[in-house]
C-alpha cells in the first residue's frame, strides 16, 4: 500500500512497528540512527516517515530540519518520542513533522495517524478540504481502519443436536478438547476474515497481540501470511 520508513535507535520499537505496518500491508524499511535514514530516504523515497527524537548520533528534529533544508521534506513525517517536552514537539511541527506520537504509542493512534499521513501526503495540493471531502475522507478512514462485515458472512448461531454436537464439536469429549476446538474455529474465522492481519485480528478478538500469537501458536494455527503472497 506504502512505503514507510521507521527511525528508531530501540531495536524492539522498530520490529514492533515493522510488524504492525506489515500487517496492515505496507512495505516496511527500518533505521537504527540518522546515518541508515539519510540512506533509506535517498533509496526508498518513502511515502510516510516515523522519526524518533533522541537518537545517538543526530537527534530526530536535527535530520528534520536538515531534510527540510535540502528539499528533501517531500512525505509526511510523524515524530516519536517518549521524552520529548511539549516544546519539542511544538518545534518539530514548525519545521515540518505532520504529526507527533507520544510513546508507548497506541495501536489505534498509531494506525490513525499514519493513515491521515499517507492521505495528505498523496493529495495533489495542499489546499484546505471542503466540508463535504472531509466527510467522505473520514468514512474512507473509518471504512480502512474498521471494514464493514460483509453480507455473506457465516451465521453466528451453531445448532446442538441431539447426539451432543455443537456444530463440528462433539459435547462428550473433556472441556479442555473441546474449548481448544471450539478457539480453533474461532481464531481460524477472524484470520480468514480479516486476511490474516494480525493487527485486525488482535482488535476483533481483544486479545494483546504477544497473547494472540501465544495462543495460535497453542493451537497450531499458521498465522503469518506469506510474504510476497
Amino acid at each position: 500500500m506504502a512505503r514507510i520508513l521507521v527511525v528508531d535507535d530501540e531495536v524492539g520499537i522498530r520490529e514492533l512497528l515493522s510488524e504492525i505496518l506489515y500487517d496492515e500491508g505496507h512495505t516496511v524499511e527500518l533505521a537504527e540512527n540518522a546515518a541508515q535514514a539519510r540512506a533509506a530516504r535517498l533509496r526508498m523515497r518513502p511515502d510516510l516517515v516515523l522519526l524518533d527524537i533522541w537518537m545517538p548520533d543526530t537527534d530526530g528534529v536535527s535530520l528534520l530540519k536538515e531534510w527540510g533544508s535540502q528539499g528533501l521534506l517531500d512525505m509526511p513525517v510523524i515524530m516519536m518520542s517518549g521524552h520529548a517536552t511539549i516544546d519539542t514537539a511544538v518545534e518539530a511541527t514548525r519545521i515540518g513533522a505532520m504529526d507527533f506520537l507520544e510513546k508507548p504509542i497506541t495501536l489505534q493512534r498509531l494506525l490513525k495517524t499514519v493513515a491521515a499521513g499517507l492521505a495528505r501526503g498523496r493529495a495533489p495540493h495542499p489546499a484546505p478540504a471542503t466540508a463535504p471531502a472531509m466527510a467522505s475522507a473520514a468514512v474512507a478512514l473509518e471504512d480502512e481502519l474498521d471494514p464493514p462485515v460483509l453480507s455473506a458472512a457465516p451465521s453466528n448461531e451453531v445448532p446442538v443436536t441431539a447426539n451432543g454436537q455443537l456444530g463440528s464439536i462433539s459435547l462428550d469429549q473433556p472441556l479442555r478438547e473441546a474449548r481448544d476446538e471450539f478457539e480453533r474455529i474461532y481464531f481460524e474465522y477472524h484470520l480468514v476474515r480479516e486476511s490474516h492481519s494480525m493487527t485486525r485480528v488482535s482488535e476483533r478478538t481483544g486479545l494483546e497481540r504477544t497473547h494472540l500469537y501465544r495462543k495460535l501458536k497453542q493451537l497450531g494455527i499458521e498465522s503469518a501470511r506469506k510474504r510476497g503472497a
